[in-house]
């Protein structure tokens, strides 16, 4: 049950939607400090890190089967060097990896019948898994714009369903830019001879294409998720920025905290990948939500509405303490 203070639908004067430069605006007008404040306080009090947790799982049941998805895939294609370049990617950036190229060597003696399982079967459940988090993310987002009830059941399933489906490609393509975009640079100098102009100018290109494509991408979710009527993309994407900046950043800390800390392999031994799968979720959900609450808190002070949470009931007033 959410105790945030319900945000109003807004327009401008004309009717039109609230776009970035609204956004800006409330921004300067209030500073950032307070707009940040007044995020996180709607945050929690909208069960932020509850929702955080319950999608983090379901992105962990999603991102798991679609990882055997796309080892399948590696099997299942004819050609050598295609399957190794896919195969060495994902060696790469799974979790646990230790860099060797045990993963390459199984999928390049692997029958083709097991991988069209694995490919059959892994996107299966991916694509049950995700429709799920998608539902989630409806039901996080309506309990920090303040609102009780999500969508009917078929409404709010088939829109996650139809959410997943649309988004799931290019979601997919920023996380191979971004996160795997290194490794399979490199397997591509292995495999197909890249040169060195080659392979600094996708390094160099994945990262404005891949951010560009995940702030959109995540705009578009806030606009759709929600059980309200959304401002334009452009109010949406600051905090679709925050949530791609944030979700980075947790990636990056993490990656450098497990491979610079040698109690972490050794603490939770063959889990550590499992471990760290569920760590980057938690943080990556957290961060998804604290984009939404702050484009929830900027629509609630251009109406006026500071105060990001109800009252407690249960607190005394000042003249009682």
């Amino acid at each position: 049950m959410t105790t945030a203070r319900t945000v109003p639908v807004t327009t401008e004067m004309d009717g039109e939607e609230l776009d970035a430069e609204d956004a800006w605006h409330l921004a300067r007008h209030h500073g950032m400090k307070a707009v940040l404040v007044g995020s996180f306080v709607r945050f929690r009090y909208g069960d932020g890190f509850t929702n955080s947790r319950a999608l983090a799982l379901q992105t962990c049941l999603a991102v798991v089967p679609f990882m055997l998805a796309v080892t399948g895939l590696a099997a299942d294609i004819d050609e050598d060097r295609p399957a190794r370049v896919v195969a060495a990617t994902v060696n790469a950036v799974s979790p646990g990896a230790n860099g060797d190229d045990a993963l390459v060597d199984a999928i390049s003696g692997g029958s083709e019948g097991a991988g069209e399982l694995a490919l059959v079967l892994g996107l299966l459940f991916a694509l049950v898994s995700m429709t799920t988090a998608m539902a989630q993310v409806e039901r996080g987002s309506n309990r920090i714009y303040g609102i009780r009830r999500d969508r009917p059941a078929v409404a709010k399933y088939g829109r996650a369903a139809v959410l997943t489906g649309v988004l799931a490609l290019p979601v997919g393509l920023g996380f191979l830019l971004l996160v795997a975009g290194g490794a399979f640079g490199d397997a591509m100098v292995e495999e197909y001879g890249w040169s060195d102009g080659h392979h600094t100018a996708w390094q160099v290109a994945r990262w404005p294409v891949g951010l560009l494509l995940l702030v959109v991408t995540i705009a578009v979710l806030f606009d759709h998720a929600p059980r309200r009527r959304q401002p334009a993309l452009s109010w949406l994407a600051l905090g679709s920025g925050v949530t791609v900046a944030l979700s980075m950043l947790a990636a990056a800390g993490l990656a450098l905290y497990v491979n610079l800390s040698g109690s972490f392999g050794s603490t939770y031994g063959p889990l550590a990948g499992i471990v760290a799968l569920l760590l980057w979720s938690l943080l990556s959900s957290i961060s998804l939500f604290f984009g939404v609450a702050i484009c929830a808190q900027l629509e609630a002070l251009r109406s006026h509405q500071g105060e990001p949470a109800y009252d407690d009931p249960g607190r005394p007033h000042r003249h009682q303490v």
